[in-house]
């Protein structure tokens, strides 16, 4: 593939891969059953606020976008984009998306949102323009101060689950689905959607498979 057909597809998989990605929140959100500790946040603080749920995924990733500084992470296109664009396509897919009656017909609206999720992140991270604000907060503390990449994971989304729990976020047997299927998906998702080198040699930095979002 030429330099110019990968940049292209690179472009087009980074703006497929955030939107859905945000739509993805919205399913799961509607489904009522739990979501992810990023998006348990943000309910729970657009709850307190009264503002949007999108509009506080916007805020949330930039305040965490500004965490970077201190631990020097530098961000990449596709981490901008996925500030300015998973907030907004999450706010139109609950927009779109009616209120969901019955519990069975909610497992399968959150089982398919989680699914679409998984894709969504190996679509973005695929396209090899950097990973999302969350994302780099956890690599940035992990490779600015050491420690397991899952211990800074962990302790990052304890913290941020209590605090949207406190707050009135929902936290249900979803958010432990999440927890536990998310990684084993996009362990499959992102080297399938991986977009490769134009030239040989050219270097393709794999990114860490985690929910951003996580959520967003």
């Amino acid at each position: 593939m030429t330099p110019r057909l990968t940049m292209t597809r690179r472009i087009v998989q980074l703006g497929i891969g955030l939107f859905l990605y945000g739509f993805a929140i919205a399913l799961m959100i509607r489904a009522e059953v739990g979501v992810g500790p990023w998006d348990v946040l943000g309910q729970g603080v657009s709850l307190t606020t009264g503002i949007p749920f999108g509009f506080v995924t916007n805020i949330i990733g930039l305040v965490v976008l500004l965490l970077w500084i201190p631990i020097r992470q530098k961000p990449g296109i596709g981490t901008v984009f996925n500030v300015a664009l998973v907030g907004p396509s999450a706010q139109l897919g609950l927009w779109m998306l009616p209120e969901i009656e019955g519990l069975a017909l909610r497992i399968l609206v959150f089982a398919a949102g989680l699914l679409l999720l998984g894709i969504a992140t190996g679509l973005y991270l695929g396209a090899r323009f950097g990973p999302g604000p969350r994302d780099g907060l956890m690599t940035g503390i992990h490779h600015r101060y050491g420690g397991k990449i899952w211990v800074v994971r962990s302790s990052i989304e304890l913290v941020v689950l209590s605090i949207g729990a406190f707050l009135g976020g929902d936290l249900g047997w979803g958010t432990l689905a999440f927890a536990l299927l998310i990684g084993p998906i996009v362990h499959v998702t992102i080297p399938r959607l991986m977009v490769p080198a134009a030239v040989s040699g050219e270097s393709v930095e794999t990114p860490e498979p985690s929910p951003d979002v996580t959520v967003p």
